[in-house]
């Protein structure tokens, strides 16, 4: 009988797991009950936070730069590149892991931070540029982004407005002309799992401004603040796919920077290879830390499903917890899940142990699948 060949290609269990640490952890149970097999494996995200990993994984290298947080403060964010395409998380710059405990700052954080990244990719001569949004403090609209690349945005008296979405509300005039002219010539892939748009009752500051810390007062602010600043940058932007994307960012490249939205799982199957490492393959194990509805709606597990259904091989999945029926797995392109739930029903426990659990998943996915 011919030697399974399989792909792991999952994306992180959040708050447990890189998804490095899941390939590794499935590999060894894998090979615990089927030493022969042949195992590679394709760290993926889907544009939020872990893209830059995964991009290291697939052997990009990992680049540096000190940026501004969203708060003001200097951070140290990484971007990673390979030839001259770069992958640009604007989580690492702008991202709610920048916070303090319990401290936000709904109408002020700045992108500020996202911009000087972009920059910094910019010169170290990078000519595409796949921008992943997500995991934002931000609901800024980008303008943070723009001001560390150029733009100007002015009140009425011709001075900066404030940092942040509230600042924009006094915004008079929006001077684009001073943007990074090595922009002009740059693919910029804006990669989301967010299709929003910026404004209204599926915007961003309604459907995410409450995850930053966003009262129902400052959600009706920031949304007629950004709805004020795409009046003056160009409202029928705002409409787009991806313009509510990390609390607007995604409007400000849409509008300002030339970008072209692609949801962002099919973009990072492009950039890490997917495609070769699915023909190699006989069968792929994918997953994340909690499958549900989410999942479905352009989450990592559902685009590396969708590809390998598409190429006529089988997929499972691993997951932290479980809560999607078998007939939404199967309508994926999953054969079946294996939750950690199942192996310790006590969710803490399961977080603080899901190395070990992984592992006896794997074996349970080897027993099955591979013997």
């Amino acid at each position: 009988m011919e030697t399974a060949r399989v792909l792991v290609a999952a994306d992180k269990f959040k708050g447990s797991l890189t998804a490095v640490q899941v390939a590794e952890r499935v590999t060894a149970g894998l090979r615990r009950v089927a030493p022969d097999v042949r195992v590679e494996t394709l760290p993926v995200a889907d544009g939020g936070d872990g893209t830059v990993a995964a991009a290291v994984a697939a052997g990009f290298e990992r680049r540096e730069a000190r940026v501004t947080g969203p708060l003001g403060d200097p951070v140290t964010a990484a971007y990673a590149l390979r030839d001259s395409t770069a992958v640009v998380e604007m989580a690492e710059a702008s991202g709610l892991q920048h916070l303090p405990d319990g401290v936000f700052a709904p109408l002020t954080a700045s992108t500020y931070g996202s911009g000087e990244l972009l920059r910094a990719a910019l010169e170290a001569g990078a000519t595409t540029i796949v921008f992943g949004v997500g995991g934002s403090a931000t609901t800024d609209g980008g303008a943070g982004m723009l001001a560390a690349l150029g733009a100007r945005f002015l009140d009425a008296d011709g001075k900066p407005v404030g940092p942040g979405g509230g600042g924009l509300a006094d915004l008079a005039e929006a001077d684009l002309s001073g943007l990074d002219p090595r922009l002009a010539d740059v693919d910029l892939i804006l990669a989301s799992d967010v299709d929003n748009p910026l404004t209204g009752p599926k915007g961003a500051p309604e459907v995410y401004g409450r995850q930053k810390g966003a009262s129902e007062e400052d959600i009706a602010v920031l949304d007629a603040a950004l709805t004020h600043y795409a009046s003056v940058l160009g409202p029928e932007t705002a409409a787009l796919p991806g313009a509510g994307a990390a609390g607007g960012i995604g409007y400000g490249a849409l509008v300002a920077l030339g970008a072209r939205f692609r949801p962002g799982i099919e973009v990072m199957l492009d950039v890490l290879g997917f495609a070769p490492a699915l023909a190699r393959a006989t069968l792929v194990i994918t997953g994340e830390g909690s499958l549900d509805e989410q999942t479905l709606h352009g989450k990592a597990p559902a685009g590396v499903a969708a590809a390998a259904r598409e190429a006529g091989i089988e997929v499972v999945a691993v997951c932290g917890r479980l809560a999607l029926s078998q007939e939404a797995l199967s309508g994926a392109g999953i054969a079946r899940a294996y939750a950690l739930a199942e192996l310790e029903p006590d969710p803490a426990v399961s977080m603080a142990q899901a190395g070990p659990l992984l592992e006896r998943a794997a074996e349970s996915i080897a027993r099955d699948f591979l013997s």
